[in-house]
């Protein structure tokens, strides 16, 4: 009989010898890939798991317009500290995050990604992915009207540092919906321009569209490909813009050497480590829920790719995401 899969949390690594940051994670959306009859951690719980291994810091990503709003929730302090934050509705994550002391921990991002873009959009075409398009509730709101609420909420949380994940994703779309993809991208470089924020890019089989927008438009000072998936022409070129390659769990995964052939293209001093937490789970644990807490997995195969002591490449990504995105 077939070995049954393994679908709980992955084991707590061993913890790093420096603390480093996990620059993009979803902590809104935890919740829904956990078998069922699974407790879901709160904000607290995860802070404090992270933080017993080594991550004791994190950009957290809301990335369509419940999830901005429920990010905007979560930097507030001390109300939301002292409170909690009102949880995403059940539909959507069924979690209930009550925040405890570790909240100064957490940095937001907040955008309208190229997918709910298309919908915000009203295009429902099928792209090379072969899903019908689901639209929510909240895709009712014009994308103009949801890129403006996005900005407002970064105008007015100081703890907001980075518009993202904004980009194009043609997996998802066909051509009508690339054109929106387009605009949208377009319209969330330019707000991290006025604001003076960082930029987190989704870039999913869409390098030549993306590369093309932020030539045409120009690059806001510090630009992040989150989860970086290009080869390593694309990350020399990357790196020579002064832009930054964030690697996630698919660095790990045993197929990805033309990955790992891109960390090794680019200083140590422009790569980041993030979880995309729920998703992307490390080797070997694939196919499990990933959090925080699981980055040092990720961390570590970076450190054996470009073949320096672990220390000090945790001290240099640490560096490096206070500088992306300032202090905590």
């Amino acid at each position: 009989m077939a070995k049954q899969r393994e679908r709980g949390w992955p084991p707590d690594p061993e913890p790093l010898p420096v603390p480093v940051v996990d620059n993009h994670t979803h902590l809104d959306s935890i919740a829904h890939v956990l078998p069922e009859g699974t407790p879901a951690p709160t904000v607290a719980d995860h802070l404090a798991r992270a933080a017993a291994v080594g991550v004791d810091r994190l950009v957290q990503v809301g990335c369509d317009l419940p999830a901005a709003r429920w990010t905007d929730a979560l930097l507030r302090e001390p109300a939301s500290a002292e409170h909690g934050v009102a949880a995403r509705p059940a539909a959507v994550t069924g979690d209930n995050p009550v925040l405890g002391p570790g909240v100064g921990k957490v940095l937001g991002a907040v955008a309208i990604h190229p997918n709910e873009a298309v919908l915000h959009g009203g295009v429902r075409e099928v792209g090379p992915d072969g899903l019908e398009p689901d639209p929510r509730p909240h895709h009712d709101v014009p994308l103009d009207v949801a890129v403006a609420e996005i900005a407002a909420i970064a105008r007015a949380n100081d703890r907001v540092r980075a518009i993202g994940e904004t980009g194009m994703d043609l997996f998802r779309t066909g051509p009508r919906g690339e054109a929106v993809q387009r605009e949208a991208f377009r319209a969330h470089v330019a707000l991290a321009k006025e604001l003076g924020l960082a930029l987190q890019i989704h870039d999913r089989d869409a390098h030549a569209q993306v590369l093309d927008v932020l030539a045409r438009d120009g690059a806001p000072e510090r630009t992040v490909f989150h989860c970086y998936s290009g080869d390593a022409a694309m990350a020399r070129f990357c790196a020579e813009q002064g832009w930054y390659l964030s690697f996630a769990g698919p660095v790990t995964f045993r197929a990805n050497d033309e990955l790992r052939a891109a960390l090794r293209a680019v200083p140590l001093a422009q790569v980041l480590v993030e979880t995309d937490a729920p998703y992307l789970t490390p080797h070997p644990y694939r196919g499990r829920p990933n959090a925080p807490y699981v980055l040092p997995t990720t961390v570590r195969t970076v450190a054996e790719v470009v073949d320096r002591p672990l220390a000090d490449v945790c001290e240099r990504l640490a560096a490096t995401s206070v500088a992306v995105y300032g202090p905590w």
